[in-house]
């Protein structure tokens, strides 16, 4: 099988992390040499950096919102450079559970998606981005639920500026030229999944 390069994007709670396992799961189950699932930020240094950054119980937490898109931007150089570009040389399935559509959607409430787009434009875009689409009081209902600490952007104020935010990085990503499908994250995990694979496999049979 040859490489292929998936991004899985949506809210916080919309389940990316939990698609991003199952679908590494099924790539395995199907014998593709070498499948790598990663996410961002990252576990490089700025990664981890950045992660202090999010935690609001942390001293890092006081950088402001606008420093962020040169952060992730930093480390997405980073972490392509280290990670995803020679795993998908050497033929791997590469999932990572964010990318910059993350960024766009986010740090555009902060300088506005054409600074943020001006920070990513150079980037390798997936073969597919897989938007699992929830809405902010779901989203929330559901980060609350997992009982951890909340934070930067999970209240639902923010989240519902990100959602629409999400609406124009969409627009933006398609007019590029970028693969993107549109999930309803609703449902059971197995029902969400089986609509991912469908959008998977489409797009490898249009790369064959």
């Amino acid at each position: 099988m040859s490489a292929i390069f998936i991004a899985v994007e949506g809210l916080d709670g919309s389940g990316g992390t939990t698609q991003t396992r199952l679908l590494a799961e099924w790539f395995r189950a199907r014998g593709h040499n070498e499948v790598a699932t990663t996410s961002e930020p990252s576990t490089g240094p700025v990664g981890r950096f950045i992660r202090t950054v999010l935690d609001p119980n942390h001293e890092a937490s006081v950088v402001g919102d606008s420093v962020l898109p040169f952060l992730f931007a930093g480390d997405r150089r980073d972490h392509l450079d280290r990670e995803v570009i020679p795993s998908l040389q050497r033929g791997a399935a590469v999932i990572t559970d964010r990318y910059y559509h993350s960024s766009l959607a986010y740090q555009s409430l902060a300088i506005g998606l054409p600074a943020v787009a001006a920070l990513n434009e150079r980037f390798r875009p997936p073969d597919v981005t897989i938007f699992l689409d929830l809405e902010p009081e779901e989203s929330l209902a559901r980060i609350l639920a997992r009982g951890a600490t909340l934070e930067r952007f999970e209240a639902l104020d923010r989240l519902r500026a990100i959602y629409e935010a999400y609406e124009a990085v969409l627009v933006h990503c398609r007019a590029r030229g970028e693969h993107i499908v549109r999930i309803d994250a609703r449902g059971t995990i197995e029902e969400v999944h089986k609509r991912v694979l469908a959008a998977v496999e489409a797009t490898m049979e249009s790369m064959a």
